[in-house]
């Protein structure tokens, strides 16, 4: 049996989206989490993120990195990736968020931001390799920040801080109605390691 800090819950079962999707926020629910974040910035093979804009090559301060059961293929950004091997750390990690949110996942995309100036654009994990309305599990490590949704027609927009050792669970149609982001600020808040675990279609 995994352990989680019960104690820590924010409400799992408040849907932050008005409507048109689902968005479940835990809370602080993972115990020890300086020791997962240094784990992670020490073990992870981080690379530059790379993408394509306007059809030049670009690489990113940010960097990322992609684990997976098998090594998928995964294009977004016109970029595509193959997933490495879990380690075993991000493989405990892995259970401990199926056992939390009562989802399965198949892989797992990082991404560590170094201060508060780097952040992520409007998007939706939408892309044609990850299974349709499957659940999307993010988990932070790190710096607390803010995360943005925007709602793709009338563009509502809702605001969650994700704490360090926090879970967040995205499902439903909320990746067809619903665009996030990560804002970058002006104010530095140090480093922040975010963890996305998916599902890829096999």
């Amino acid at each position: 049996m995994m352990k989680f800090n019960l104690g820590n819950f924010a409400d799992p079962q408040k849907n932050w989206l008005p409507y048109d999707g689902l968005v479940n926020y835990y809370g602080i629910v993972i115990d020890q989490a300086d020791d997962w974040y240094n784990q992670l910035w020490h073990q992870v093979d981080w690379k530059p993120d790379e993408s394509m804009l306007f059809g030049k090559h670009i690489f990113t301060k940010r960097k990322v990195a992609w684990y997976g059961d098998q090594p998928f293929e995964y294009q977004y950004s016109g970029i595509q990736k193959i997933a490495l091997t879990w380690t075993p750390e991000l493989l405990k990690l892995k259970e401990l968020v199926e056992e939390i949110s009562g989802e399965s996942f198949n892989s797992c995309l990082l991404n560590l931001y170094h201060d508060g100036s780097e952040g992520m654009a409007w998007h939706s994990d939408a892309e044609k390799d990850l299974q349709k309305d499957a659940a999307i599990a993010s988990v932070t490590f790190g710096a607390t920040r803010k995360f943005s949704f925007k709602h793709k027609t009338d563009k509502t927009k809702v605001d969650i801080l994700l704490e360090h050792g926090s879970l967040l669970l995205m499902k439903g149609k909320t990746q067809t109605n619903w665009l996030h982001r990560l804002p970058p600020t002006k104010v530095n808040h140090g480093p922040r390691i975010n963890l996305t675990f998916r599902t890829i279609l096999t």
